[in-house]
């Protein structure tokens, strides 16, 4: 998502012309960005509370912010990570193994850090001052310092911290790899087999091993388990975290985007259309927490559903925006230039507009569209503004 994502060209396996851009995985990552914005502000006046300022929904169109919530959340962060796996071998092939990381860790941990630094504490001041007034009624104080400690975790930049884990795996997988291709002819490139079309049959078998995995991966660790420090909101979802970033690997090394055909793209969403209509019975029947994990067949309904959803959302929108959306003008160049600074700052933005619209009595559904309206085209002017700062463009 940072800016080795930003470098859309197609993979090329031969020397020869200056290989095309890929407008259509920029324009990809303008409407992710915006809905993770609006996935923040559906959470915000909803009924599921993990926010830095909400408003629980009062009336019902909240179940409406909510479904929007348990939609985005089954495919967008996956479909970040494929995107960032990607464009990393070809940032790997660039660069080499050091100057790779030294970039990940300067486009990624700097970002990060400024986060903690300086975000982190502005948007968690509400959640501070209620606390504090919580435990003055009870005599205890509470200073910020200690609050900040105990509270400590990246916010929506867990995203540049797991990435950052990946980088490092994915560099020594391939210095293994260099290693073992020094007896080969063609150690020059290694790990670049020849384009070759993606397969119905692969694309059900991984469907059907992710399902998998993410069930018994979540016996251990269910949904909604929260890890301290780290922060990582969604550790249930990792499977689909990992597989998508090797799936964008090799995506990059065997051509996938541009040999899917139209048909794929509309089974894509035809399939996730279907699996998603088949699991609301799951769904509205199963007791609290009983789709979460813990080895319950609703827990595997859940698993099947999540990975058939989000792999056909994948080949739906990728074929959609590579037929329809392959083009770029001024002012989709200009929101792609900013996406990440959008995915950056988009917290401090939305608390501030909770805030400001703290006043406002609505139904959850029409509050959630008053705000974004105003909050989207705030987050792109905030992110331009703070990449106008000294080099700040060169890791935003």
């Amino acid at each position: 998502m940072a800016h080795d994502l930003g470098r859309t060209v197609a993979p090329a396996d031969t020397a020869g012309p200056a290989r095309p851009r890929l407008y259509y995985i920029d324009n990809l990552r303008i409407a992710l960005t915006a809905l993770v914005v609006l996935h923040h502000i559906a959470v915000t006046y909803g009924n599921i509370p993990v926010w830095y300022y909400t408003e629980p929904a009062k009336d019902g169109t909240g179940l409406i912010l909510d479904a929007f919530v348990v939609l985005n959340q089954a495919f967008f962060m996956g479909f970040f990570f494929m995107i960032a796996g990607y464009f990393t071998p070809a940032s790997f092939d660039r660069k080499g193994a050091g100057p790779f990381l030294r970039d990940r860790l300067k486009r990624l941990g700097i970002p990060l850090l400024a986060f903690l630094l300086l975000i982190r504490p502005l948007t968690g001041l509400d959640g501070y001052f209620q606390l504090k007034t919580s435990l003055a009624e009870h005599g205890a104080s509470l200073p910020y310092w200690f609050y900040y400690l105990v509270s400590w975790d990246p916010g929506p930049l867990w995203f540049a911290e797991v990435l950052l884990v990946f980088a490092v795996l994915y560099a020594l997988v391939r210095r293994r790899a260099a290693r073992r291709a020094q007896v080969t002819a063609d150690a020059a490139a290694p790990g670049r087999p020849a384009p070759r079309p993606l397969r119905p049959r692969a694309i059900v078998l991984f469907t059907v091993a992710l399902a998998l995995a993410t069930y018994g991966w979540r016996i251990l660790v269910p949904a909604g388990v929260y890890v301290p420090v780290l922060g990582l909101p969604t550790p249930s979802y990792l499977m689909q975290y990992a597989s998508f970033f090797v799936v964008g690997v090799l995506a990059h090394r065997r051509g996938w985007p541009q040999s899917l055909s139209r048909r794929a793209g509309r089974v894509g969403f035809a399939v996730a259309t279907v699996a998603t209509l088949a699991y609301l019975p799951v769904i509205v029947t199963a007791k609290t927490g009983a789709t979460d994990g813990h080895g319950t067949w609703q827990s595997l309904a859940a698993a099947a559903w999540e990975s058939t959803f989000a792999i056909g959302m994948v080949l739906g929108l990728t074929v959609l925006f590579r037929e329809r959306l392959n083009r770029q003008g001024r002012k989709a160049a200009f929101l792609s230039r900013h996406a990440f600074g959008v995915y950056v700052l988009h917290a401090l933005v939305l608390v501030g507009l909770g805030h400001a619209f703290s006043w406002l009595h609505a139904p959850a559904v029409a509050k959630f569209a008053i705000v974004a309206v105003v909050a989207l085209p705030l987050c792109w002017a905030v992110a331009y503004l703070v990449r106008r700062l000294p080099r700040a463009d060169r890791v935003l």
